[in-house]
């Protein structure tokens, strides 16, 4: 067994219950938890106080979403072995130009986080959900989400800006994805007809997917 560690990013608004219906195979999986960001600070400070975190050499990022973004700001900082996105973006030119439009005129600062953190049936279209019990996993993790993380993570997402890509990334992008549409994205493999939510929704695909790129990897 290597003695590689692998620290997953969750994404905005959810939590490690996103992986819940993942076997990482006995590997040593580390949930990086999300510290409370400063009402200023950049993502790239917000990523050096977090990579103080990880304590181990060479380690895999996975990056869910806005993890998948923290994920490689961390990768500037610090030597990582493999850097894995989930439903997320790897420079900013992957995310939508209504984001863009949105960090360029501010408009994000108007947006009440009640209705952020609101769950109805937009919520369930944007993730690409339709089970009950992954509606209701997304109305819970939205209601504990932590309304001033959310706030500043959103304005650092529409004002993004990186076009850094590390060595070895691997980029899982799920045909059906709302929030940041593959017409977009250059992925590494795709999941056909995942959405956003695709950890929950095809958790055995990517799986699959996860655990041949990692004992792939991890015999080098």
């Amino acid at each position: 067994m290597s003695d590689t560690h692998i620290y997953i990013l969750s994404g905005l608004g959810v939590d490690r219950r996103v992986f819940d219906k993942i076997n990482f195979g006995g590997l040593k999986v580390i949930h990086l938890e999300w510290i409370p960001p400063f009402s200023t600070e950049s993502i790239s400070c917000y990523a050096q106080r977090l990579s103080t975190k990880i304590k181990t050499k060479y380690p895999v990022l996975i990056g869910l979403s806005f993890g998948g973004m923290v994920a490689m700001e961390i990768a500037k900082i610090i030597d990582i072995k493999q850097v894995i996105l989930l439903a997320s973006a790897k420079e900013d030119s992957e995310l939508p130009k209504l984001y863009k439009l949105i960090g360029t005129l501010r408009i994000y600062r108007f947006i009440p986080t009640s209705v952020l953190k609101s769950h109805h049936i937009l919520s369930n279209y944007f993730f690409g959900i339709s089970l009950k019990e992954d509606k209701m996993m997304l109305k819970q993790i939205l209601q504990e989400t932590d309304a001033k993380f959310l706030s500043w993570a959103i304005s650092q997402i529409v004002n993004w800006k990186n076009k850094t890509i590390p060595n070895n990334l691997v980029h899982i992008h799920g045909s059906k994805d709302r929030i940041i549409p593959i017409r977009n994205v250059i992925p590494t493999f795709i999941i056909q007809r995942a959405g956003h939510f695709m950890t929950v929704t095809h958790a055995k695909e990517i799986e699959t997917l996860i655990q041949k790129i990692l004992l792939k990897d991890l015999k080098h």
